[in-house]
């Protein structure tokens, strides 16, 4: 199904286009300023401020890896230590994650070395990528996986769109990501819909419309009470 292209975007770092899909992988406004947005800003430094001696994160498409990339860097500053859950059903190879310039973009020393460490790591199993961030990545869909007692105080859900990947955006699906979040985890998504808002009340997120990233007016943050 995937036959990705190498495309820039505003902020000059890549992205990835699906045409069979019509669907980009980051706003085409910008793949790192939409990430640092959505995942870093309204996300990851909003867990930081309570959590400062392990966080659990499980993230909704791995895909290029950026997610993961910025979250190293910026929890690295932090210094708390990070268990990471990355779901990808959908792996890319080598000549394409290879081509991407996020560690040019980010311009940080460590970026590259890292990045190639995140993708380079097994499948399936855990990795300690710099001391105290360790990365779990599972070769399947939300759909077929299972926390195993896991509660998550962050989570990234970085799918496609809902008209795309419908079944991802489902009430069952919000109800069995809340079993795996950990009572004030948050929950992180560029979708504003209102489907998405009302699935996420009904599975026990208290839900707030924020300001989006460049390209969107609004995006969601839920916080599990």
């Amino acid at each position: 199904m995937l036959q990705p292209e190498i495309i820039i975007t505003e902020d000059g770092s890549h992205t990835l286009y699906i045409p069979s899909l019509k669907e980009h992988y980051h706003s085409t406004f910008g793949a790192i300023a939409e990430s640092r947005h959505v995942f870093i800003e309204a996300g990851l430094r909003q867990v930081l401020k309570n959590n400062t001696a392990e966080i659990n994160i499980l993230e909704v498409g791995f895909g290029t890896g950026l997610n993961a990339l910025l979250t190293i860097l910026e929890s690295n500053i932090s210094g708390p230590s990070v268990k990471y859950t990355a779901l990808e059903k959908f792996p890319l190879e080598q000549r394409l994650w290879s081509k991407l310039n996020y560690p040019e973009q980010i311009r940080d020393e460590k970026a590259e070395e890292i990045f190639h460490l995140l993708h380079q790591s097994n499948w399936n199993t855990e990795k300690e990528i710099i001391p105290g961030f360790f990365i779990t990545k599972v070769e399947r869909g939300l759909e077929d996986f299972q926390a195993s007692g896991m509660q998550y105080n962050l989570i990234y859900f970085d799918a496609f769109a809902p008209d795309v990947q419908p079944e991802l955006w489902t009430d069952e699906i919000f109800r069995k990501i809340s079993g795996m979040t950990a009572k004030d985890g948050i929950l992180v998504t560029y979708s504003c819909k209102g489907s998405v808002r009302r699935a996420l009340k009904a599975a026990g997120f208290e839900v707030e419309k924020i300001p989006g990233p460049k390209g969107k007016r609004e995006m969601v943050r839920g916080v599990k009470f």
